[in-house]
């Protein structure tokens, strides 16, 4: 099947599917312990419906906004995914690419296969870095300071993995990171010679904004360079912390995996300017509730002090109309545009891109809005079941 024949998130899944070997598609798609909240993450939007208003002008669309002080040609933005080289060799610098030339956000993660710098100077659109925070607090303002010299926009801190999830579909595959053969995977190796052959081509997957660290450190053994860097995250973190990274960087300062009132009027109080509402995509805590259900709560807890992202489970046009009605600034998207990568490289990313674009500007002439501004608590209610 072409790109050109997706016509929606699922055909692209299906695609990445066929494309990737099993171990790499299962991290992909999968989730924590039961993957009840990877699945919810996405049904909790049928528990809202839109309520369209009819006899409007909508012969103009306008699908522009701000974010992060930075425009953007629609509300919706790519968010940071750690080892993307992993699902093709083009890495974050065909994501970074394609999200350029539709408008709109794209994030790097600390434990990325692109470098900060080279991550920069590759794309003049609008770029976020995401952050952990780590036992060696000199590495962590060492990101940060990189970050600085190379112009990035924004600085978001990642503040939902004390720990890693359970997830289960990676022991079953024994998945790592970066890639290791093992009997029970081979097959599937073998099974994809693409993807081996490009992978070869591209070179070593490596993390690389940490890789001279991890050299240093020489102990990566057991379940990978992954899963020794998730030792090293710091499980002392604290608001203090964050308050003192929202200082130190002065810019546009957001703290991802913010899922209560309470903890989003904290993340204001240190210094955030946003918070990514999100449970890692399912991937950490089994049970947390969809992000879309804790948007109404927390922007009643906030009023308009805080920008707000819904980062989970969005996979159409729709459910972006639905996040804003309900007090959202914007969505972003993770396993969706990698689906898109690992089948069309960056034309892949660009055509999950625009079929949003394309669906959002659809839906809101429906709706009888002809700019985003226009959307609000009006346009959406609980559906009665």
């Amino acid at each position: 099947m072409s790109i050109k024949n997706c016509h929606n998130i699922r055909d692209f899944r299906a695609r990445a599917k066929r494309a990737l070997p099993s171990p790499m598609y299962h991290y992909l798609d999968g989730g924590a312990d039961d993957e009840w909240s990877l699945g919810n993450n996405t049904d909790a939007f049928n528990g809202y419906e839109l309520r369209p208003h009819a006899l409007v002008d909508v012969s103009q669309i306008d699908l522009g906004t701000r974010l992060f002080g930075q425009k953007m040609a629609m509300p919706l933005f790519l968010s940071p995914i750690g080892g993307v080289q992993m699902f093709h060799p083009g890495k974050e610098l065909a994501v970074a690419r394609a999200a350029a030339a539709a408008g709109v956000f794209t994030s790097l993660s600390t434990v990325g296969t692109t470098g900060i710098e080279e991550f920069s100077s590759q794309t003049d659109g609008p770029k976020l870095f995401q952050l952990y925070i780590f036992k060696d607090r000199g590495l962590t303002r060492e990101l940060v300071a990189r970050c600085k010299a190379a112009d990035i926009d924004a600085l978001c801190l990642t503040v939902d993995t004390p720990v890693g999830g359970n997830r289960e579909r990676d022991l079953l595959t024994g998945m790592s990171v970066p890639p290791k053969f093992t009997g029970s995977s081979l097959l599937s190796f073998a099974l994809h010679p693409r993807w081996a052959l490009n992978t070869k081509r591209a070179g070593a997957i490596r993390m690389a904004n940490v890789a001279d660290w991890l050299d240093a450190k020489e102990d990566t053994a057991g379940g990978g360079a992954a899963a020794f860097i998730d030792a090293q995250f710091d499980q002392s973190v604290t608001w203090d912390d964050a308050a003192s990274l929202a200082h130190d960087w002065n810019g546009p300062f957001i703290i991802k995996g913010i899922m209560t009132p309470e903890d989003a009027i904290r993340a204001r109080d240190v210094g955030a300017s946003a918070v990514m509402i999100s449970n890692h995509g399912g991937r950490q805590l089994d049970g947390a509730p969809a992000p879309v259900d804790m948007v109404g709560p927390i922007r009643d807890a906030v009023g308009d002090t805080l920008e707000l992202i819904v980062d989970g489970g969005v996979r159409r046009g729709t459910h972006v109309l639905k996040a804003l009605a309900l007090g959202a600034n914007a969505c972003s998207i993770g396993r969706p545009f990698i689906y898109g990568l690992a089948a069309g490289g960056q034309a892949g990313v660009a055509r999950v891109l625009s079929l949003f674009e394309q669906e959002i500007k659809r839906d809101m002439a429906l709706l009888g809005c002809n700019s985003i501004s226009q959307i609000n608590a009006g346009h959406v209610q609980r559906r009665i079941t």
